[in-house]
């Protein structure tokens, strides 16, 4: 059998976070954004050295902390079918907010929440189709 250059299931970009305790990152992942565990890879001592989630479409992968790979918190962007629900489970699930959702001017509601690890989630909700044309000009309106 060939060996695919991309793995089934992966995107040409997967997101890495490196952060303390991952096994809670897992838990609030599941929580707050119907996250699914599919591999977790553990040492002796019970430090998460590498685990992966899948969440919609996408993969995950994130680990703790050692030798060279310091914490290194991201930013995200997840789109969802209900960003307001979604806001209000992740700040149920331990998320912290960072902005409550509301309507954007290029076409999105988003609100975004910090994880227990650090990480910023922004979650959107595609409201509108607009052209590059009409993002600018409520841009530049918005920017007055």
């Amino acid at each position: 059998m060939a060996v695919r250059a991309i793995p089934e299931g992966y995107h040409a970009v997967t997101p890495y976070l490196v952060g303390p305790d991952v096994a809670g990152l897992l838990k609030f992942l599941a929580a707050a954004f119907g996250a699914t565990e599919t591999e977790r890879v553990t040492d002796p001592g019970g430090t998460v050295r590498h685990a992966e989630v899948q969440i919609g479409d996408s993969r995950v992968m994130m680990g703790e902390p050692s030798g060279d790979y310091a914490p290194m918190p991201a930013m995200l962007q997840l789109y969802v079918e209900d960003v307001d629900a979604v806001y209000q489970r992740a700040l149920r699930a331990g998320g912290a907010s960072i902005e409550e959702p509301a309507d954007q001017f290029y076409g999105d509601r988003r609100g975004g929440v910090r994880d227990p690890s650090g990480n910023q989630w922004w979650i959107s909700t595609r409201k509108e189709n607009l052209s590059h044309e009409e993002i600018a000009r409520r841009a530049a309106a918005a920017m007055r």
